[in-house]
This record gives C-alpha cells, sequence and structure tokens, in this order.
C-alpha cells in the first residue's frame, strides 16, 4: 500500500510541474508558444499550437484532482499499537523531581524592605 501511495505521489509531482510548465507556455492573448510559429502556418500552426496547450492543460489538471483523490484512499494508516518517536521518548524519559511549584495565584512575591513579604497588590475591578 505504501509503494502505491508514493507513486501516485511521484506521479502527481510530475504532472503538477508539467501543468506549471504548460501553463507558462501559454499566453492569454494569443502569444506565447504559439506566437513562434506565426511564420511558419502550416499543419501545426498557431491555432494548433494554442488547442494543443489548452487541451494538456485540461488533462494534466484531470490528472491531478483524480490522482490527489486516489492518494487519499492509499495514504498510510498507523498501526494501532505504534507510537510516534516524540510519545516514546516522553514515556522513556526519566520523572523530574523537584521542579519549583508556583503560588496557586500564580503572584510572585518580594520581600519587603525589613525582610517581610508584602502582600499581593489587588487589582482593581473593572
Amino acid at each position: 500500500m505504501q509503494a502505491l501511495y508514493i507513486t501516485i505521489s511521484v506521479i502527481i509531482v510530475v504532472a503538477s510541474v508539467l501543468l506549471t510548465l504548460i501553463v507558462l507556455v501559454q499566453n492569454s492573448k494569443g502569444g506565447g508558444l504559439a506566437a513562434n510559429f506565426a511564420a511558419g502556418n502550416t499543419t501545426f500552426g498557431v491555432r494548433q499550437t494554442a488547442d494543443f496547450l489548452e487541451k494538456t492543460t485540461w488533462v494534466l489538471a484531470a490528472i491531478v484532482l483524480v490522482l490527489c483523490v486516489a492518494a487519499t484512499f492509499f495514504t498510510p494508516k498507523a498501526s494501532k499499537g505504534a507510537a510516534s518517536s516524540i510519545e516514546n521518548q516522553i514515556q522513556t524519559a526519566p520523572a523530574t523531581e523537584g521542579e519549583p511549584a508556583l503560588p496557586a495565584d500564580n503572584v510572585i512575591t518580594i520581600p519587603a524592605e525589613g525582610g517581610e513579604v508584602a502582600a499581593p497588590a489587588e487589582t482593581p475591578a473593572e
């Protein structure tokens, strides 16, 4: 299953690169690759070049769309017993002791002059 997914992914990348190149060759106003053949308008002339590029664009777009949908059915599924490497590291990490604990109200108090701890300032009511 994973080999089929990789194969489909590679075909998607190749089709996408080809689609990008074909779109870049085209010009929306009849220029692009078709303009290079304006002088030699024979069997495979300007209109046939533009038609070929347009049909190729649609075919490649359809191929990418179909392969992307097909790839979702062949994505590798994680087995139920397998854990990620991060989960394995968390589970095998040694327990740490002596972590600092914050006060319940998360206010750090600073001793006042004379060594006494000052009461935390109250916040104004909104």
